[in-house]
């Protein structure tokens, strides 16, 4: 049986990429730690459309993050070594490990990252692309063979 889909439309050519993109989307939602924030910013001298993301860590230091890219995928984890040499009465904040994934459309380039305050903001850009006009000649079947 095959599995038909919206982008399986005989007029949308190429697009086959981005239901897998849709579906690794899907399967990167995780446990909901840590909350996140994804905002529109104001683009700066017209550099095309600016997103920030702000994921609350409270208790990560820098060294504890690690953001990267690969394959259109931004990933964010938060590592957390247990400190064994407290004795606590009560613990109520664990040591936490999170991997956070977003998926990327093509173009969305990650300009800077900071931590402040136990905010760590990612700040992405996505250039406008440049219009193309080509022109294509046809060609003359009796002279191709």
């Amino acid at each position: 049986m095959t599995r038909l889909s919206v982008l399986s439309h005989p007029m949308l050519l190429g697009f086959e990429g981005i239901e897998r993109l849709i579906d690794r989307a899907g399967k990167a939602s995780g446990d909901g730690y840590p909350p996140y924030n994804i905002e529109r910013v104001a683009a700066v001298n017209g550099t095309g459309e600016a997103l920030r993301i702000t994921l609350a860590v409270a208790g990560f230091g820098r060294a504890d993050l690690d953001i990267s890219v690969e394959d259109n995928q931004l990933s964010i984890r938060g590592r957390q070594d247990d400190d064994k040499s407290r004795d606590y009465l009560y613990r109520g904040i664990a040591a936490r490990q999170f991997h956070r994934t977003f998926v990327l459309a093509d173009g969305m380039e990650v300009t800077s990252a900071d931590l402040d305050n136990g905010l760590l903001t990612v700040e992405l850009t996505r250039s406008e692309p440049e219009r193309q006009v080509k022109k294509i000649t046809i060609g003359d079947q009796k002279t191709q063979r």
